[in-house]
């Protein structure tokens, strides 16, 4: 048995072919077999996307009550419904795929993109009803172009190494917890309840896909502490096989007000094999979003700013996670190759929007696969296969339930966790911005509120006992961006 655990001491050895020596297969300390696993586990854990955001984007009206495809909502029929969701599930997996491929080949990073979940809210339910679907798209192509041009200019990468060490704990810590969270939200063992959230259903874990859950979250253990190489991956699939069984035997359904202990997210049965619809791709209107008056230009270029700033920092705590949890942070704390990487980002943005999926960018999913080993950009490349697959076997990725990939998601929570002891907790200079940081990632669900409360106390923190001078004048102006980010309400309310 091989120890699969992400801790484990690497011994670099010579490069032994091309694929090697491109990739640092050996330098990293990795193997083909073990980047293999990771890219299909950071695949299965967030194939939930190809569902989830085709019921986002492709279900809700613009401002002239269309549908993404351009049928009038108050009209179409469920075959006319149907007909934009696959639209929108065979465009995201293509998007998904190409960007990840390309993070892989050009950047060499174990990082897979996908449309953002909370970016496709804002274009869905924020932006979308004020302009048409392809003037919404074009918004979001604009956003890409401007963190592209922030990269190229050396600015993105510049805030990068301005943040703190402390802080950049903080973010890998926070993040661990909001992917914990997430986890077990899709699995449903967290649920909304009273006052907030509560535990599964009024306060206790009932219905066979949360029996699944445990028991995979179990088997994912056991197999960790006994070392057994692919953990994450045997586990995945177990749960994927009993899953089958348990739907073809007991026949749960869908979660739904009537039938609360049904599968989450997806229910794990084989659907029918369609042609992919790629009618989506480059329906972008690039300024007709810009035709309104001056009001209407300033609230939309604040949405844009809200999407750009969301992209620009969720992406920067995911790389430093992932590159933490990989022990892949160089002595500046910074991955390899990170220009590249974020070159790469910021192109996903641009072509989520002419795909009609919404801003692409960086998923802490990764670290999942990551947590199965992988070290290098081939596990993109398998990321991406998958999702490249996923366009015409979209029946094949439904078969996995959210209960069988969240355990791997929670488990990796627990593998983040170990960054915590690198912020000095007896310095409250250090400490109250880490907890900030930490905390306000899980209980706001989003990365980037995490990332801007860290920002914002640390910057305000240094001022207060008279170390303005020592903080980087980026620091201070992120986090006056951050103000005006979190107070973007008001703002627009005024406009």
């Amino acid at each position: 048995m091989v120890n699969s655990s992400p801790k484990a001491v690497r011994r670099a050895a010579p490069a032994q072919s091309g694929l090697d020596s491109y990739f640092e297969l050996s330098k990293r300390g990795s193997t083909l077999g073990r980047e293999v696993r990771g890219g299909l586990v950071t695949f299965f854990t967030m194939a939930y996307i190809i569902v989830l955001n085709p019921l986002i984007i492709g279900t809700t009206p613009d401002v002239a009550g269309n549908l993404i495809t351009g049928v009038p909502f108050a009209t179409a029929t469920d075959a006319d419904k149907s007909a934009a969701i696959a639209a929108v599930a065979a465009a995201t997996a293509l998007i998904a795929g190409l960007t990840t491929i390309l993070m892989g080949a050009y950047a060499r990073f174990p990082l897979a993109l996908a449309s953002g979940l909370g970016l496709n809210a804002v274009v869905a339910y924020t932006i979308a009803p004020q302009v048409t679907w392809p003037q919404a798209m074009g918004l979001v192509v604009w956003e890409g172009v401007l963190i592209t041009v922030l990269v190229l200019t050396g600015f993105r990468r510049a805030v990068f190494n301005a943040v703190p060490r402390t802080l950049r704990s903080a973010i890998s810590v926070g993040i661990g917890l909001f992917i914990a969270f997430i986890g077990l939200v899709d699995a449903g063992v967290v649920r909304p309840g009273v006052p907030i959230v509560q535990l599964g259903i009024l306060g206790s874990l009932q219905g066979w896909p949360i029996v699944l859950f445990v028991v995979v979250l179990m088997l994912l253990v056991t197999l960790f502490v006994r070392r057994v190489k692919g953990a994450m991956l045997i586990a995945v699939l177990s749960g994927t096989v009993l899953a089958l069984i348990m739907e073809s035997v007991l026949k749960l359904g869908g979660k739904t007000d009537d039938n609360p202990t049904g599968w989450m997210l997806n229910v794990p049965t084989l659907g029918s094999f369609n042609t992919p619809d790629f009618t989506l791709l480059g329906r972008v209107d690039l300024f007709g979003a810009f035709a309104g008056g001056p009001a209407v230009v300033l609230g939309l270029l604040l949405l844009v700013f809200s999407l750009l700033l969301s992209d620009f920092f969720d992406t920067m705590g995911t790389i430093v996670a992932v590159g933490a949890e990989g022990d892949l942070l160089q002595d500046d704390g910074n991955p390899p190759r990170t220009q590249e990487i974020l070159l790469v980002d910021s192109i996903a943005a641009v072509a989520g929007g002419v795909g009609s999926v919404s801003s692409n960018t960086a998923y802490i999913e990764s670290a999942a696969g990551v947590g199965e080993g992988a070290r290098t950009g081939i596990a993109s490349l398998v990321t991406g296969a998958g999702f490249l697959l996923s366009t015409f076997l979209a029946p094949l990725v439904d078969l996995v339930p959210s209960e069988a990939a969240a355990p791997a998601l929670v488990f990796v929570g627990f593998l983040m966790m170990s960054q915590v002891v690198h912020v000095d907790w007896e310095d409250p200079e250090q400490g109250i911005p880490a907890f900030f940081t930490l905390a306000l990632m899980p209980f706001t669900y989003s990365i980037t509120a995490g990332i801007g409360a860290g920002f914002i106390s640390y910057a305000l923190i240094k001022l207060v006992v008279g170390k303005g001078r020592a903080v980087h004048w980026l620091i201070y102006l992120v986090a006056a961006l951050f103000v005006i980010y979190f107070a973007q309400g008001a703002i627009m309310a005024l406009v």
